[in-house]
């Protein structure tokens, strides 16, 4: 995907540096918000699933790409539109991203997991919309 709908700078760089990242997936508001682990790369603000699990977040946002994201602690959320990444040269420096951000002892195992095949593969880019 293109980003042509992109993040004020404050955004991005509020996103870059917070641990985690607020996300209710889906435009009816049903899904919870939770929060996972997010990457900017080149500008753009990428995530991945972990668990992959029936209803997660990354399932709801193949059938319905619309959604929210929350960023340090904002009590509004910023609507954004999920995109699936396809490109590998992406996905690689997702894979980066996340090994220099993610870099504490408890966080290495999951970031190893985050960039095996089956989580690389649901490697998502979120476009303010």
């Amino acid at each position: 995907m293109k980003s042509t709908n992109r993040f004020a700078d404050a955004v991005l760089a509020a996103i870059h540096k917070e641990r985690i990242l607020g996300i209710r997936a889906g435009s009816d508001g049903t899904h919870r918000v939770i929060g996972i682990w997010a990457v900017v790369v080149d500008g753009r603000v990428f995530v991945r699933s972990w668990s992959m699990k029936p209803r997660s977040w990354w399932r709801i946002f193949l059938e319905d790409p619309q959604g929210e994201i929350f960023v340090a602690k904002r009590k509004r959320g910023i609507k954004v539109r999920a995109a699936q990444v396809k490109s590998e040269k992406m996905k690689d420096a997702v894979s980066a991203a996340y090994k220099e951000k993610y870099n504490e002892p408890g966080d290495i195992q999951y970031v190893k997991d985050m960039s095996k095949k089956k989580s690389r593969d649901t490697t998502t880019e979120l476009a303010a919309v």
